[in-house]
């Protein structure tokens, strides 16, 4: 059956579908903050199959598979890949009403030219067209990045990285810029168990010895150095829990001796811990010109047996519900009172933070940028239809969507980025939706503006691309 993707998929008016048509689907594309492989770009792999491109850490199908009664080994178990994409060929028609049902669609007709539904009928069909054309030089990494037109990836990578293959990748000059961003979680996390084996990991990176707070310092400054040499645009914080507890240099020192000493933290202490380093590293952000992502309120690993069994990351995760503004306010008031707020994005998985952050976000502006701390894209679970609708609309009414920097990935697989285009006609009907009901004029010239700042020029602007 051919599917329901059509020319004007989610276009609902003739201003949507003529801003989409003329302006945004033309538009290059400024991926700043996904989890894709570095290294596999550098190789320009071509993968064997649709289940190595499409399932491998796809956390989000895998939630959708086990919801449909799947076998955990048809999803990260021992079956043959051919088996496993049958599985997800057989979740598909269960999934109306979840992004992944468009996704999956969009990803089969833009990357395949397969203008099919799947389902168990289709499958081996289309696990047979799609492995022969993911074999040929138009579907290896580099020719997908190309094709979509991608100028721009930040990466997500840990202060310790070598960053080996961007800086072979800058030497080659690949069309795609692809920039390492900072990701100090385990930096930060001074509670978790793998705290002092990234601390003597830190040492390694740095050839110095980490014996004291100051050496712990030198250490992470001297890698943000590392990745401003190569190239780095942005950080990048997973917090769950925001924090923020005041604490003098001296007081975090003490505590920083007693975990390297094996002695537990209180929990005053470990937010002492994280606040004032996190505030260290937003100085430095702000000295580089670094844009830092804050991404909040995730609830993780919350199946402890599957967790032990798989580990992170593997769709174990779901929307916490603590309060934040008080501590965010406290944190970016701290950098501001220092004139060392560096650009800012803040994100949060729970919708009901949205109003909390757009409004939090209007307080720290500046003339240096225009939306220079941003009420960031829908993210994980709001990355819907509703989720998208609901965060631009909040942003417009409490602050201003032209400066909008837009969608990003977050994703592990290179068949993502037909996301962009989910967005982009999205965007499209909600600005040709204001026209149609009255709310805005039918400035032809004014509503392209908007969405060329928002789908490529300002995301351009912001990180000083």
């Amino acid at each position: 059956m051919k599917t329901f993707i059509t020319e004007d998929f989610l276009l609902f008016n003739e201003t949507a579908k003529e801003l989409y048509h003329h302006t945004a689907k033309h538009l290059p594309i400024i991926d700043y903050h996904n989890h894709l492989n570095q290294k596999e770009i550098l190789q320009d792999k071509n993968y064997t199959n649709l289940t190595e491109i499409w399932l491998a850490g796809d956390h989000y199908k895998w939630r959708a598979m086990r919801a449909n009664g799947i076998s955990e080994d048809y999803i990260t178990g021992d079956k043959k890949d051919k088996e496993k994409f049958f599985a997800w060929a057989n979740t598909v028609p269960n999934t109306f009403g979840n992004p992944l049902y468009h996704w999956t669609h969009l990803e089969l007709l833009r990357y395949f030219d397969i203008d099919e539904l799947l389902d168990e009928k289709s499958a081996s069909a289309i696990w047979e067209e799609a492995n022969q054309k993911l074999n040929t030089p138009g579907l290896s990494i580099r020719s997908i990045l190309e094709k979509e037109k991608v100028k721009f990836l930040g990466t997500t990578d840990d202060p310790t990285d070598d960053l080996v293959s961007h800086i072979e990748l800058a030497k080659e000059g690949f069309t795609t810029t692809v920039s390492p961003s900072f990701r100090p979680d385990k930096g930060l996390n001074i509670d978790r168990d793998e705290f002092l084996s990234w601390v003597e990991k830190l040492g390694q990176a740095t050839n110095s010895a980490i014996n004291n707070y100051n050496d712990f310092l030198d250490a992470l400054a001297s890698r943000v150095d590392f990745f401003t040499a190569h190239g780095c645009k942005s950080s990048d914080h997973g917090i769950d829990v925001m924090f923020y507890e005041e604490a003098t240099k001296e007081e975090v020192a003490i505590s920083f001796q007693k975990r390297m000493n094996g002695e537990e933290l209180s929990k005053k202490e470990i937010e002492q811990f994280k606040t004032y380093t996190l505030v260290a590293l937003g100085e430095w952000y702000a000295e580089k010109g670094w844009v830092m992502q804050l991404h909040l309120g995730a609830l993780r690993n919350n199946n402890t047996r599957m967790f032990n069994q798989l580990g992170p990351d593997t769709g174990f995760d779901s929307i916490g519900d603590l309060l934040i503004a008080n501590k965010i306010s406290g944190f970016l008031n701290t950098l501001a009172d220092k004139d060392k707020l560096p650009k800012t994005v803040l994100y949060s998985l729970n919708s009901k933070d949205y109003h909390v952050l757009a409004s939090m976000a209007g307080n720290y502006q500046s003339s240096e940028i225009p939306g220079k701390v941003q009420f960031g894209t829908a993210w994980w679970y709001n990355d819907t239809i509703d989720g998208m609708e609901d965060q631009m609309k909040i942003l417009a009414n409490i602050g201003l969507i032209s400066n909008f920097i837009g969608m990003l990935t977050d994703s592990r697989s290179f068949l993502s980025f037909s996301r962009h285009e989910y967005f982009r006609r999205i965007l499209c009907n909600v600005l040709g939706t204001w026209v149609e009901e009255g709310k805005v004029p039918k400035d032809m010239a004014l509503l392209e503006k908007y969405v060329k700042g928002i789908c490529y020029e300002n995301a351009k602007r912001y990180f000083a691309l």
